[in-house]
């Protein structure tokens, strides 16, 4: 059987987004006050190789941990975070959900509460979906993007802006490896090769930047 979460960390790799990050991490404080006292919470912010003012912005989060390193690396920084909070929090991994977002994005109040139903449910990991900030868009990127993806079009797409993992399981397959890209992809991989309990989800999806460039 498995054993029930009572922890919950998030992880958020950030290299220059100074501009986003505050209302990230906003919305990773609401998030986590909608659990109330359902779990523990724990989160860790990884500055990457930051020249902006992303460690003042990270300074107004008490309940945060910033870490700063020079990874250059999206895959080592949120190895990085992951193993600095699972460390933190002391506790049998099988009792640890790891929620994954990025700097640029945006959570929903429920995010966090739908991470721990999917993992009281006995999922391994939950592939959550995104939604781009449409008013970064013109009008025709705005409406080409709304005609590619209609309800249920995300799913099975693998965003390392929605992703969550029980800490065991994510030992298992070895973790974030040292990708630049892709990392999110890769562990996903590796967990359904290693055949665990994967569910897919659009509920509670996360906002992220557009990414033009």
């Amino acid at each position: 059987m498995t054993e029930p979460v009572r922890h919950v960390l998030v992880v958020i790799p950030a290299r220059n987004e100074a501009e986003t990050l505050r209302a990230c991490m906003r919305s990773v404080e609401r998030a986590r006050r909608a659990l109330g006292d359902l779990v523990h919470t724990q989160a860790v912010l990884v500055l990457d190789t930051c020249t902006d003012d992303s460690a003042a912005i990270a300074a107004e989060f008490a309940d945060t941990t910033a870490l700063s390193v020079r990874f250059a690396n999206v895959g080592k920084s949120r190895a990085r975070g992951v193993a600095y909070g699972l460390r933190l929090i002391g506790d049998d991994p099988a009792a640890v959900w790891i929620a994954m977002t990025d700097a640029d994005s945006v959570v929903a109040d429920g995010w966090l509460r739908e991470h721990v139903n999917v993992s009281r449910s006995g999922a391994d990991a939950l592939v959550g979906s995104v939604v781009p900030l449409l008013d970064d868009l013109d009008e025709t990127r705005r409406a080409a993007w709304l005609a590619c993806h209609s309800p249920g079009s995300t799913l099975g797409h693998v965003h390392g802006a929605n992703l969550g993992v029980r800490a065991d399981a994510y030992l298992a397959v070895g973790g974030f490896t040292a990708r630049a890209r892709d990392e999110d992809v890769s562990i996903v991989q590796r967990l359904r090769r290693a055949d665990a309990r994967i569910t897919h989800s659009e509920r509670e999806p996360v906002t992220t930047s557009s990414r033009l460039s």
